[in-house]
């Protein structure tokens, strides 16, 4: 029962749409549920999150005076809400009036209550506010409503928060909050950029319909009338298929949902919405929400219930709706794409030279669409949680990828400022693009081989026009996400071809498949509790020999006449999977010899990124003709870091002294035999990175196209005398943030500032 009203209560927060109607959700669920006499909340103001002098301003109330709402200020060093806030943990009172810190305000009516609960609204670890009950009775309150209380402030905050963004981004232009530290992620790809929003949403979620401006109401109208019809002949299809084999009472939910979907009251609130400016599916999504809100709010438990049915029938109504729809999705010049959730599949979408950008509300820096964005040279900002996307559909954004945070169409000196560091953004770009046939080589003749990291056959193209001598990581795994089933020997081959041909004879490493973890097929579902532990990579297709053996003759196929073929294989963990591997590579290379093809000797890498394969590093390297080191995975395993998970994101970093000493192991391991390292996770592509990596002797770097040319900036310019003493002083330090400061020291001293831009 209190699991129930948690959900419920933090579902109508969820559903509000402005900060008041939040705050009033919560307060009145609170004292409803809890039968106490007082429920209030105090916010920090957004603005003064964080700091010491930070004040509470009362916000919402059931039970003390309305009028208090916006007058009542408390500092942190005030009374008992202050008191909740400096500890930042629950306090429950029998008589709160006898207490040290309590302090007595005046004309708000709150001396006929003594008992005193309060709980922290707290938010990766910063205080956003304060929730209160009281009681008239001199009495503490009991566990479980102390648990309740602290369990509901625990998960409140995220909605306070984007209720108040999303508040914040409606407002007309000129009356608007300046939202410049609002909208944060974390940084998924460098760069700033403008263009306008576009929503990519999942279909048929109610929840995730953004807010669009109807230009035709006559047909949109049209579009809904169709969409109820639709459904009206499905629920009566449907019920006439059940009534064979059940009774005419277990039928009765299609009855129900008959019902509502005659009921004139909820087209008529549709058809209001839509005559206001609303499209179709918004209308829907607002009509649905109150009337679902309406039996929530019933004391009946079996009303109560009917909320989802509502639900339910507004799903079958947005399906149809987006059937009748059918409209192809129109892409602005400069779109940028935003999302809870932006995949691989959204970006295919999006026109070639349309995309300016990308804002997830989930994912991380070394999330697959993070990597991608970089692979396109667009700023990208990923684990948005806040952003409230479905308001922000053909809004203006400018993107700032070093800094990880949007602007809604900004104003005044922050527009200004925007534009400047756009206009450089472009300069940069074009400073970066005359080393395109400049060889990557120090100021004191080291020189150092630059790959891409690619996964669509478009990235070749901004990967030829920067330099790259090769392609140093092809990722198979995306021509299999972007189909509806396992591409076959022959499709596979040909992808492949055009892959080496585009390239030879410069090398071109392709990994075999590594989906699982955050690279899921959807015709091979794997579900797992924690599947970057699970089944993923070599694992999979040492699993499914069929699918790996199908593969490597593609491969082998594709590289008959050009030779500059690699193959990389993923996820090694022990010497193990990789003889079982190396044994059906074999097979593969004999079977295609049958067959009178060209069977010449391709060379065999391995990726180290996981912490069994440092440790074996001489072990699997006089096995392979070359080693590449997946920062990315490498990172997550041995800091255990999720790097998908936005809340443990400031924990994941690739220049941790852990990380670089694991990399110093695996280049000597590779010296002792004789076997080339390279880099090929994205730590090669941040600047900062690639001259801490190049001090420890990688060999080669791969990485996105968009970071090749920063890259090869740093490189032209730092001697490798100065990078190895560099990685030295790196290896001394004990702390993440110790390296970054010492590069981006270096960096400066260069005059190379520009290039991390983010970690000024």
């Amino acid at each position: 029962m209190i699991l129930e009203t948690l959900r419920r209560i933090v579902g109508e927060v969820g559903r509000a749409r402005d900060l008041n109607g939040a705050l009033e959700a919560i307060v009145r669920g609170v004292r409803d549920s809890l039968d106490v006499a007082v429920s209030s909340v105090y916010l920090v103001p957004r603005s003064q999150i964080g700091e010491r002098d930070a004040s509470l301003v009362l916000m919402a109330t059931e039970g003390l005076s309305r009028s208090a709402v916006g007058r009542v200020v408390l500092g942190l060093d005030e009374g008992l809400v202050g008191l909740v806030a400096q500890r930042a943990e629950a306090i429950n009172l029998d008589d709160a009036s006898t207490h040290p810190r309590y302090k007595h305000i005046a004309d708000i009516g709150e001396e006929p209550y003594h008992a005193f609960l309060g709980a922290p609204i707290l938010l990766r670890g910063e205080v956003l506010g304060v929730l209160v009950v009281q009681d008239r009775a001199q009495r503490r309150f009991s566990d479980d409503q102390v648990s309740f209380l602290v369990t509901l402030a625990a998960q409140l905050a995220s909605s306070i928060i984007q209720a108040e963004l999303s508040e914040a981004v409606t407002q007309p232009p000129a009356e608007r909050v300046a939202l410049e530290d609002a909208l944060r992620g974390v940084p998924g790809s460098a760069g700033v950029a403008s263009g306008e929003a576009v929503v990519v949403y999942p279909q048929a979620d109610l929840d995730a319909v953004p807010d669009r401006v109807c230009t035709d109401p006559a047909d949109e109208l049209r579009q809904l009338k169709a969409a109820r019809a639709a459904v009206r002949q499905e629920l009566a299809t449907l019920r006439q298929g059940m009534s064979q084999r059940v009774s005419n009472e277990e039928c009765a939910l299609f009855d129900a949902f008959a019902m509502m979907l005659n009921s004139e009251s909820l087209f008529v609130g549709m058809e209001r919405r839509i005559r206001a400016g609303q499209w179709a599916p918004a209308a829907l999504r607002d009509t649905i929400r109150e009337h679902a809100s309406v039996f929530e709010g019933m004391d009946d438990d079996y009303l109560r219930q009917r909320a989802e049915d509502v639900r339910d029938l507004g799903t079958r109504i947005l399906e149809r709706l987006q059937d009748v729809e059918g409209v192809v999705r129109e892409y602005p010049p400069r779109a940028i794409l935003v999302g809870r959730e932006i995949t691989v599949t959204h970006l295919a979408s999006v026109p070639e030279g349309r995309l300016a950008g990308i804002v997830s509300a989930r994912g991380s820096s070394s999330s697959h669409v993070a990597l991608l964005a970089r692979a396109l040279g667009v700023p990208a900002v990923m684990g948005a949680s806040e952003l409230p996307f479905e308001r922000l559909d053909r809004r203006e954004l400018f993107v700032d990828g070093y800094r990880g945070v949007v602007h809604v169409e900004p104003r005044g000196a922050l527009r200004i400022e925007l534009d400047r560091l756009v206009r450089e953004e472009a300069q940069l770009g074009a400073e970066l693009a005359t080393l395109r046939d400049q060889p990557a080589v120090t100021p004191d003749g080291e020189r150092v081989h630059l790959y891409v990291n690619v996964g669509l056959l478009a990235d070749m193209a901004p990967a030829d026009k920067v330099g790259a001598e090769g392609i140093g990581l092809y990722r198979t795994e995306i021509p299999f996400q972007v189909r509806d089933n396992f591409p076959g020997e022959d499709e596979q081959t040909r992808i492949y071809r055009e892959a080496l041909a585009a390239y030879a004879p410069r090398p071109a490493v392709l990994r075999t498949l590594d989906v699982g973890g955050d690279k899921p097929l959807g015709y091979f579902p794997i579900v797992e509790d924690n599947p970057f532990l699970g089944w993923r990579g070599m694992r999979l297709t040492l699993d499914h020999p069929e699918i790996f053996l199908t593969q490597v003759r593609a491969m082998m196929r594709a590289n008959v006449g050009l030779g500059n073929l690699r193959i990389l294989l993923p996820m090694i963990s022990g010497v193990g999977e990789l003889d079982e591997a190396l044994g059906l590579i074999e097979r593969a290379r004999l079977e295609l010899r049958d067959e009178s093809l060209d069977g010449v000797h391709v060379p065999i890498g391995v990726m180290i990124e996981v912490p069994s394969a440092v440790y074996q590093i001489d072990a699997l390297a006089k096995r392979v003709d070359f080693l590449s080191v997946g920062t990315n995975d490498l990172t997550q395993y041995l800091l255990a870091v999720d790097r998908n998970n936005a809340r443990v994101a400031p924990l994941y970093d690739s220049l941790h002294p852990a990380v670089l000493r694991a990399i110093a192991d695996i280049v000597a391991g590779g010296q002792r035999a004789h076997s080339p390292v390279s880099v090929c996770g994205e730590l090669a592509g941040d600047p900062l990175g690639a001259l801490v990596l190049l001090g420890l002797g990688i060999d080669s770097l791969s990485m996105s196209a968009g970071s090749l040319p920063r890259v090869k900036r740093v490189i032209r310019t730092v001697p490798l005398e100065r990078a190895r003493e560099l990685a030295r002083q790196a290896l001394a330090c004990e702390r993440g943030d110790e390296v970054r400061a010492l590069l981006r020291g270096a960096i400066k001293e260069y005059g190379l500032g520009g290039l991390v831009r983010g970690d000024e």
